[in-house]
């Protein structure tokens, strides 16, 4: 289950080769690719700033996927989150689950991402037109989050 916080960008082909290399078991690797929008709530979005603490933040991840474990027989996940100044366009977070099928697989990458979207600690600040603002969790992530509880 590597879990990878960085703020280097990512090359979505390379890690999902990766990630089905040497497991011939493999039947679906279901992915998940979260990108920074140039709008948000009404304003213009010029640069999207993501902290997080180093340790802590690793370890909520692996607490999200050992229970996508528990639920679903999958046999890979892979969590890459970028911190510091994003711009409109840039990748932020990458989720890939393989499985032998891909029900189990689509079902699990959506869970970890519902998760990490609501219970990872990462904060958000956001530059606009009117200034900076914090990102808190919107209403329809608490809602994608209560369907798997």
């Amino acid at each position: 289950m590597p879990i990878r916080i960085q703020t280097a960008d990512f090359d979505v082909s390379t890690e999902l080769l990766a990630m089905r290399q040497n497991n011939p078991k493999i039947g679906a690797v279901v992915s998940f690719v979260g990108a920074v929008r140039d709008i948000n709530e009404g304003s213009a979005i010029a640069e999207m700033t993501l902290e997080h603490y180093p340790g802590m933040t690793e370890k909520a991840l692996a607490a999200i996927i050992v229970q996508a474990q528990a639920r679903w027989n999958i046999f890979d996940t892979l969590v890459i989150h970028r911190v510091g100044p994003l711009q409109p366009m840039d990748q932020i977070v990458l989720v890939a689950v393989a499985s032998a099928h891909r029900g189990e697989a689509f079902a699990a990458c959506e869970f970890i991402i519902d998760y990490l979207k609501t219970e990872a600690p990462f904060w958000k600040k956001e530059q606009t037109p009117e200034g900076a603002r914090w990102v808190d969790a919107r209403e329809s992530d608490d809602a994608a989050l209560n369907k798997w509880k």
